[in-house]
């Protein structure tokens, strides 16, 4: 049976067309007291100054000093507003508390151990206002030394999965060199660094609330790819991800069982495990014999048609 959730913006929780902003920044924050306040500057540097903005950083019941550091932040920097939650809420729940109350016609979803390079946003923000089709625009992210992530893949299959816990270093090892001028579909792209318009968030909604803590990022681009629009890596636009997230370290049972709890019910929800020609069928993607794949022309068309994504399974 499909679960069910309730993850639709409510009328009642949009704002005003008055009130609206530029952009929205959500920043989710656990224990981050080593990467906050790098984060938190260097987004505020990086936001366009042509209109207001705002962010907003959900502290999930920090104790190792984060508390502190945003506090005295929020002393200096007007456009931030801080959720201090008593406890850890996981991914969605906390984010959804900040999307409820954003105001901006753009959205930015960022993680606490990210720093935004000057003109990243310009970048993701160009792409949206000239793809249309593009609901999901995220930039490369690369580790502190330099080293390239893999950030944006294919949907997880249970083979998929195995594989990335035990091989992501050799994975991200053979990833081809940056290109500039690469505008990339990807199934899915880790939620780390996100750009999309307000409308996007309006019409698939909040993150769904049954998950805790992962894989969030997957299921809200497979929402995505449902409503008809794409997600896209943008090669011209790049940051830092310092890599602070728990399922690059599997060494803590709790947050692996409740990894593990996730991708079951990802898997339920969205009717596939082992294998993604079905899934893939049902978002309209379609099949070549040259084991290429491209977006079936009567859900979604971006870029030109050379730019066919690659099939890697």
């Amino acid at each position: 049976m499909t679960p069910k959730t309730n993850v639709r913006p409510r009328d009642a929780e949009r704002p005003e067309d008055g009130s609206a902003l530029g952009i929205s920044a959500v920043i989710l924050s656990y224990n981050s007291a080593r990467y906050i306040e790098a984060c938190v500057r260097s987004l505020a540097a990086a936001l366009p100054a042509t209109e207001p903005n705002e962010i907003w950083v959900i502290d999930n019941g920090s104790t190792d000093g984060s508390v502190e550091i945003l506090r005295r932040i929020e002393q200096e920097l007007a456009e931030l507003r801080v959720i201090y939650s008593a406890r850890n809420l996981g991914t969605t729940v906390s984010r959804n508390l900040a999307l409820r109350q954003a105001r901006g016609r753009y959205i930015l979803i960022i993680d606490s151990d990210v720093e935004i390079a000057a003109g990243t946003i310009e970048i993701l923000l160009d792409i949206l206002d000239r793809e249309p089709r593009c609901g999901i625009a995220a930039p490369r992210l690369t580790y502190g030394d330099g080293r390239p992530q893999l950030s944006a893949d294919v949907f997880p299959s249970v083979g998929r999965k195995l594989h990335r816990l035990f091989a992501l270093r050799r994975m991200e090892a053979a990833l081809p060199s940056a290109d500039p001028d690469q505008l990339r579909r990807a199934d899915y792209a880790i939620s780390a660094f996100w750009a999309l318009r307000r409308e996007i968030l309006d019409q698939v909604g909040y993150f769904d609330e049954l998950i805790f803590y992962s894989p969030e990022d997957v299921d809200y681009c497979l929402r995505v790819w449902q409503a008809g629009y794409a997600v896209l890596q943008v090669g011209a636009a790049a940051s830092v991800h310092h890599g602070q997230e728990i399922s690059r370290n599997m060494m803590r049972p709790k947050f692996m069982a409740r990894h593990a709890k996730g991708l079951a019910y990802l898997f339920m929800k969205h009717r596939y495990a082992f294998g993604l020609r079905r899934l893939y069928r049902r978002l309209g993607i379609t099949e070549f014999k040259d084991s290429r794949w491209r977006i079936s022309a009567d859900r979604v068309q971006i870029g030109p048609p050379e730019a066919r994504r690659q099939r890697y399974l």
